[in-house]
């Protein structure tokens, strides 16, 4: 059996070698799932697993500690995944959970944007410089590399400000924002990360032609975007079971009768499969990353077969 540290997968990963294996994995047959939640918001024990029939199966353990942040000691997630070969059960690797988590969001929201965003957008909008800030850029510009400007905006204004200063040095035009109805309106496609209880994308800000990726709220009460932007959208999610399970940025829109549960239009499975996403240049598409099991699973599964693929590699080069 593996261990696999987060620099470990850092090593073999790419954003293009995990897009595209995501979305390989949404063509096959749904895999299974099973969420389990203890807690609350303020410290929350979550195990998420998975089942890929006659393929691989994992369960990712993770907490949830908020209060982290404020302190400045580690991170509000930690995580660790177990996976198992789904032919005979042995375990074959425990992988460091909170990378596994930074890749899969990320890619999952890339994947979505990549069948909903527009062709060539240049401006990308991000709300929220928490951890996942930097993750996400850089998976929206791997599949929309016209992304020439990053705006960021974030309610500590001096967090915002040492991101964008963080992505300038890595060659990435950004900037800091103090007004996020503004920097709406100019956006081209908007991904929103934060632990907000109230809507902070506001429907009637944003342009025709947008693309809306919601990552951060993950529980009824929690929410990133107004009854209005879901009204005015083509609205999608990364798999119905999670969204309709508790996300208030599906929910919430439902209850107040702004949106029916028919107004979902699908997900990545849906999208995969051919279905129709952005049907016109004016369109706004909202899609909703609620995360899942099944994402872990599809990341590790990259992450042990790229191991394994080095490990040969390496193994014939000793041979030679």
């Amino acid at each position: 059996m593996h261990f696999i540290s987060g620099a470990d997968v850092a090593r073999i990963l790419t954003f293009p070698i995990l897009i595209a294996a995501m979305e390989e994995a949404h063509r096959r047959p749904r895999a299974e799932m099973l969420d389990g939640f203890l807690g609350d918001e303020r410290g929350q024990y979550v195990v998420r697993s998975a089942v890929d029939r006659g393929r691989y199966m994992a369960s990712k353990m993770f907490t949830s500690f908020p209060g982290n942040l404020a302190a400045g000691k580690m991170p509000a997630v930690q995580a660790v995944c177990v996976l198992f070969d789904g032919v005979d059960g042995r375990p074959l690797a425990v992988i460091d959970g909170t990378a596994i988590t930074h890749w899969r969001t990320a890619a999952d929201s890339a994947l979505a944007a990549k069948f909903l965003a527009p062709n060539d957008p240049e401006v990308l909008l991000v709300v929220g410089a928490g951890e996942m800030a930097a993750w996400l850029v850089r998976a929206h510009r791997t599949v929309r590399p016209s992304l020439r400007r990053i705006i960021i905006w974030n309610r500590t204004m001096t967090r915002a400000e040492a991101l964008a200063a963080r992505l300038r040095g890595d060659g990435i035009a950004a900037e800091a924002a103090a007004n996020l109805d503004a920097a709406t309106r100019i956006a081209d496609v908007i991904t929103t990360c934060t632990r907000s209880h109230e809507p902070l994308i506001k429907g009637a800000n944003i342009p025709p032609g947008v693309h809306l990726d919601l990552v951060g709220g993950y529980t009824r009460e929690t929410r990133e975007a107004d009854d209005e932007a879901a009204r005015r959208a083509r609205i999608f999610v990364d798999r119905r079971e999670s969204a309709f399970h508790g996300v208030g940025d599906i929910l919430q829109p439902i209850a107040s009768g702004a949106i029916k549960e028919s107004d979902v239009l699908g997900d990545l499975y849906d999208l995969a499969a051919g279905a129709a996403g952005r049907q016109s240049l004016a369109d706004i598409t909202f899609f909703k990353n609620a995360g899942g099991g099944h994402l872990d699973l599809m990341t590790c599964e990259v992450v042990f077969e790229q191991l394994g693929a080095k490990l040969d590699a390496s193994r014939h080069k000793r041979d030679m």
